[in-house]
């Protein structure tokens, strides 16, 4: 028998015998607080110290301000097989199993969902499916989808339009001056460095926000390094400025708007909730947005049937394409193309990271570890949650990122081709 049918029969004996948490150590345990209880932390700076960040990552309203996105009164069933699927990948020349994934990988949870199935999910640190997880920048395509549902009905008149249109005090500022779809593609132009360093631009810019509002935060970037359309930065920023934007044109807050637009229509089957900025009670748009992994599951879903659930469209599905297809992108924004980070894997939608591949592929990311894959064609969703060492991706040596993608293109494998 080879390795990897050995490694199918282990897997699929340890599944019959229902495994759902991960049977070994999850890395790390004892940095991250496990003796005591994985504590959650009492302010935000705490929060991401490694000794909290477990606790934290899964009850930030806790200890944050934030609003409420309420459930629906009609929630999309969300089953799980009778038999989980064994999957396995390879990474860096061996052979490993999903359960080999958790002992490796500072991974929260992982879910796989098959055509509206569960097949296969897993959880560290005692963590469950119940606990409302922190998505970090996932919360930016949910923003996006709240614009194009903005657009849809008419709250929104144009892409084309400039951010002051809608927030006339934002008028001759650098990000006012900038076309939403631009904001949407991270392609405002402004010369800003958002690399998760002490002193970064980013840093300066929530500092600001924090103390002064968002308003004056967006105002407080004033310098183009590029014409806006031509080139991809990824800045958070642009995505609190659409926030400003789908705030001015609806008349209503984020968890007021995309609550009923969106969060309720895809059937989540609990409430969300999304942190306040301290310095004016604005969603922290960038980030702060918080689910329970199942219905990350149901957002992805959605994604995934173009837009639909039920028979009905949430979103349209040309906006969805417009998003997330990358034969719809500029082509410096494409993957193979568009450089991040020294990287060319990757390309970027509207607010929405595009995979490569033989087909349309696309992921929701948030720093740390924070993804929900999609893959419309095989109808194919995989949250994955996490509390990585290092917010920016793999410079702590421990290939999160890396090898979170050899999953993925494990789990495609089971069912088609990458």
């Amino acid at each position: 028998m080879s390795k990897v049918a050995t490694i199918r029969l282990l897997v699929a004996s340890s599944l019959l015998a229902g495994v759902v948490a991960s049977a070994a150590a999850a890395p790390d345990e004892d940095a991250l607080g496990k003796s005591s209880g994985y504590p959650v932390a009492s302010n935000l700076r705490q929060a991401y110290q490694q000794h909290y960040l477990v606790g934290s990552f899964s009850a930030m309203d806790s200890f944050n301000p934030s609003c409420t996105l309420a459930s629906s009164r009609d929630p999309v069933a969300l089953e799980k097989n009778a038999t989980e699927t064994a999957f396995i990948y390879r990474f860096r020349g061996d052979t490993f199993t999903l359960d080999d994934y958790m002992t490796r990988q500072r991974a929260t949870a992982v879910v796989v969902v098959k055509d509206g199935r569960i097949v296969a999910e897993r959880y560290n640190y005692a963590r469950t499916p119940d606990m409302r997880m922190l998505s970090n920048s996932m919360a930016k395509t949910i923003v996006a989808l709240g614009v194009m549902k903005a657009l849809e009905d008419g709250s929104i008149h144009s892409l084309e339009d400039p951010a002051k249109t809608y927030v006339p005090k934002l008028a001759g500022s650098l990000y006012g001056e900038t076309r939403i779809v631009n904001l949407l593609r991270m392609a405002s132009g402004a010369r800003y460095v958002e690399d998760y360093s002490a002193h970064d631009d980013r840093a300066a810019f929530n500092d600001i926000m924090r103390k002064s509002g968002t308003l004056e935060a967006v105002r407080s970037v004033i310098e183009r390094s590029d014409p806006e359309g031509e080139r991809f930065n990824y800045a958070g920023a642009q995505t609190n400025v659409l926030a400003l934007v789908l705030r001015a044109a609806t008349g209503r807050t984020l968890c007021d708007y995309i609550g009923e637009k969106i969060w309720q229509p895809i059937g989540a089957q609990a409430k969300a909730t999304w942190m306040l900025n301290p310095g004016d009670g604005i969603e922290v748009a960038q980030g702060g947005f918080n689910a329970t992994v199942y219905d990350y599951a149901r957002l992805g879903m959605m994604m995934a049937a173009d837009g639909e659930v039920r028979g009905n469209a949430v979103v349209q599905r040309e906006h969805l394409l417009d998003m997330t297809d990358p034969e719809r992108q500029p082509a410096a924004f494409r993957p193979g193309t568009m450089s991040y980070h020294g990287s060319k894997y990757s390309g970027y939608g509207l607010q929405t990271w595009i995979l490569p591949g033989s087909r349309r592929r696309f992921a929701l990311l948030g720093v740390y570890g924070q993804a929900v894959f999609v893959d419309p064609e095989l109808r194919l969703v995989v949250v994955h949650t996490a509390v990585g060492k290092d917010a920016s991706g793999d410079a702590s040596g421990a290939h999160l990122g890396a090898e979170r993608d050899a999953l993925l293109r494990g789990i495609v494998a089971t069912y088609g081709k990458w």
